[in-house]
């Protein structure tokens, strides 16, 4: 889920930025630290902004920087469980698809891709149904089902886990044809 969020913090601005106004250095300097990262709390930071009452600056013996309190918000994506995402394929694998939602990416496993057994096609790199003839492959966009969160320092060493064997779940095209199934059996 995306929010923006108000942090309280205290932030290092480094002799470089003093030529700049206070609220651009701050600025400069909460990029620096925060957008890009993970805080377990709140998600991924995408984007920092708004800084304000930013404090007159403290400085400490043997670091040249100046520190001030501030508030500012922060623009986070928070995965949380049981969420429903929409994501692209960004590869696939003998053993699942990655897809990516968002800022961060979360495995769905083979076997939690459809009800019927997936295989892996090294050759085109795709997962195929054995008998629906259900085809996902790289670019295709899908919808999920959060089932696991472990969220680490860096979005790399972070694992979300997925699902797409829910009802109203997978990739798009499935859900048409589910759609088109129903009506044409009315």
């Amino acid at each position: 889920m995306y929010q923006i969020v108000t942090i309280k913090d205290t932030i290092r601005i480094p002799p470089k930025l003093f030529s700049d106004s206070l609220e651009k250095s701050a600025l400069e300097a909460l990029k620096q630290q925060y957008e890009g990262k993970i805080d377990k709390d709140l998600g991924v930071v995408i984007s920092v902004m708004n800084p304000r009452e930013i404090s007159d600056g403290i400085i400490i013996p043997g670091d040249e920087a100046a520190y001030h309190h501030l508030v500012f918000d922060a623009l986070v994506f928070t995965p949380e469980m049981h969420e429903v995402i929409r994501g692209k394929v960004i590869d696939i694998t003998e053993f699942g698809a990655f897809v990516r939602f968002g800022p961060i990416e979360g495995l769905t496993h083979i076997s939690q891709i459809t009800d019927d057994f997936m295989s892996y096609n090294e050759k085109n790199a795709v997962l195929a149904g054995k008998e629906s003839r259900r085809v996902l492959k790289k670019e295709d966009v899908v919808t999920a089902r959060i089932i696991a969160i472990s969220l680490k320092n860096t979005v790399a060493d972070s694992k979300i886990n997925l699902t797409m064997r829910q009802k109203g779940l997978g990739k798009e095209e499935w859900l048409e044809e589910k759609k088109k199934g129903k009506k044409a059996g009315k």
